[in-house]
Formats: C-alpha cells, structure tokens, sequence
C-alpha cells in the first residue's frame, strides 16, 4: 500500500513538472520568440524550411510527419512511458501556446534581451522535462536518441548542434541573416542552461594534496566523512617520495576540504578541479539511460 501510493506520488511529481516546463516553454515562445521573429529551430524550423521550399503540407502536419519516426525509436529504446509523457508535453505545450496569446499580446522587446530570456527560459523549461523523462518532440527527443551514439556529448550540445543546422538552414532559405544570428545567440544560451539543470546536481569538485604527512591529512579527512585513495608520487625536481591524496566531494565541502588540507599540513599543494559527474558510494549510480 505504502508502495503504491509512494509511486502515485511520484506520477503526480513527474507531470506536475512536465506542466510546470510546457508552461515555460508557452512563455518563451510568446515573449520572446514570436513578437520579435527570432529563429526558433527545433523541427517547427525545419517544418517551415520545407513547406517553402515543398509547398505542400501545412508545417503542422510536417513537424507531427517528423517526430513520428523518433517516437518510434524512442519507445523501442526507452519504453512506452516516453511516448505518453511526451504526448502529454506536446498536447499541454501546444495548447499553452495558444491559451496564453490569447489572454495577452506580448509586445517586441530589444532583441538581444530577446535572446537572452527566451534562451534562458527555454532551456531551463527542457531541462525540467528531460529530467523526468518527456520532451516536446523534435530536436529534444533527437538529441536524447543521439546520446546513446554520442555519450561523451552533453545533452544540451546536442541539441545545439541540430538547432545550429536549422537556423543556418531557415537563414538560407528565407534569406533573413539578422533573425537568423539572434536564434543562435538564444539557442546557446538554452543549451548552457539546459546543461545546467539536467547536470548541475551531479557535479562535484575532486582535490589532489600532495603533502609529507598522508596520515594526519587522511585522519582529517575522514573525520569528515571524505573518501580518499592514497596514490603514490614523487617529486621530479627533489627527487624525493610523496604520497597524492586523491579525494572526491561535494560542492558545498569545498571550506571543509581546504580546513582540513591546513590543519593537517599547512605546506601541502592542493588542486582542487569540476569533475563532471561521480558514481560510486555517497553520489550517483550508473544508468545505461542517463542523460
């Protein structure tokens, strides 16, 4: 019982979430994207690219004809709860869309603050979603495919990369070089902030003391519920044997770290570097479907 109302808790969770980023994703696109005719990529770009070049299907229709190969992939590689988010996100985010022009008639604003915002918003609207699992389709769900061939690139570089192809696309096409360059300021910008959300809880900071006294700096550490792995080292101008300490923590431990580095041995060197993600006891565990 206890089981399944914890699962309907975190169903309520998820597509509360996936509301909260359609709804985000609604307000980029009518503040900042549509009254000052930015370059939106995405396949709603490459739907407008082919209905002039072929035109024949509404973009409407193009943009549903495309996404329809990647849900397939996508449910093949994922599973069905992909599809009926994504579903959802796409029905909620397009219905906000409209919902919300019609209550209010955003005016243009200058466009780099255009930029800025609208990229700011969208990326963190996708980054809400593809923490839970949906997208809105189109360049999203493409880039997430993308990631099992491509793993060492983040999800936001992906999806960088397929919106810097459109709008070079959308700006030959339509010969509108100008709206063209500001969709690229605001796609990067949302895929720094995309990145941000989706990874930025599983960064850490990884330290390497080089220091004469490896077990009162190990002490220190551990005290402190610290991992450390001893590494052996040797100095190339002395010549003279010293132990690495190798420890891994959390953002937030950095001032416990260097107090600990001093107390322990005031002339020890100390590199403290971003480790991207951790897996292991005390951080995350390995999921083959991780973005």
């Amino acid at each position: 019982m206890r089981q399944n109302k914890r699962s309907l808790w975190k169903y309520l969770w998820d597509y509360g979430i996936i509301t909260l980023g359609c709804a985000l994703y609604a307000l980029s696109f009518n503040w900042c994207f549509q009254p000052n005719n930015l370059a939106f990529g995405g396949f709603t770009g490459a739907g407008q690219i082919i209905n002039r070049l072929i035109p024949v299907l509404p973009v409407g229709v193009l943009v549903f004809v495309m996404n329809v190969p990647l849900f397939i992939i996508g449910v093949r590689k994922i599973g069905w709860s992909l599809l009926v988010s994504s579903l959802y996100a796409m029905t909620v985010g397009s219905a906000m869309i409209d919902v919300m022009a019609a209550l209010h008639t955003f005016q243009p604003m200058e466009p780099m603050l255009a930029c800025i915002y609208g990229g700011a918003v969208l990326g963190l609207s996708m980054g809400l979603m593809l923490q839970v699992g949906a997208t809105t389709g189109g360049t999203e769900l493409g880039a997430r495919l993308l990631k099992y061939r491509i793993p060492h690139l983040s999800i936001g570089r992906l999806c960088l990369g397929i919106d810097l192809v459109i709008i070079c696309a959308y700006a030959l096409v339509f010969h509108n070089l100008h709206n063209a360059l500001y969709g690229i300021v605001s796609m990067y910008i949302s895929s720094l902030v995309m990145d941000t959300v989706i990874y930025g809880s599983l960064s850490a900071k990884m330290a390497y003391i080089i220091t004469s006294d490896c077990k009162e700096m190990t002490r220190k550490l551990l005290e402190r519920d610290m991992g450390v792995t001893i590494l052996p080292g040797r100095g190339a101008y002395t010549g003279k044997e010293k132990d690495v300490l190798l420890c891994a923590f959390k953002r937030s431990q950095i001032a416990a770290v260097k107090r600990a580095v001093h107390e322990a041995d005031p002339g020890a060197f100390l590199i403290v570097c971003e480790a991207h993600e951790i897996m292991g006891e005390g951080f995350g565990a390995y999921n083959p479907d991780s973005l």
